[in-house]
């Protein structure tokens, strides 16, 4: 279940919200690794060429829990919001991928 609410975003502002605290920079890391039964049936599938889906699927499943790891990180910071959302991938290892999603956490009030 991802946490997504209006109050996230990659822009650094909020339409008709000023921030009016900062609490720095959030993350939220995940390492995964593909598993055997996973790489077969990936292998398969890209004998017929197109969407690899066992692979997308678990590159969204990392990316969503990157995302809601980083929304905890700032909630326990007193954060309502995180904007400046960015997403980073790295192969640490052969079949090992992390995924990082950060952000900026700040608390935002309604314009007048």
């Amino acid at each position: 279940m991802s946490l997504t609410h209006p109050l996230t975003t990659t822009t650094f502002e909020l339409p008709g919200y000023r921030v009016a605290k900062s609490f720095g920079v959030v993350r939220g890391i995940i390492v995964r690794s593909r598993s055997v039964i996973g790489n077969i049936g990936a292998s398969i599938q890209s004998i017929f060429g197109g969407n690899i889906s066992l692979y997308t699927n678990l590159c969204e499943r990392a990316r969503e829990d990157a995302f809601n790891l980083m929304l905890t990180h700032a909630g326990e910071l007193g954060a309502n919001a995180v904007v400046g959302v960015r997403y980073d991938a790295t192969e640490i290892a052969p079949g090992i991928t992390e995924v990082l999603c950060y952000g900026t956490a700040v608390y935002v009030e309604a314009s007048h």
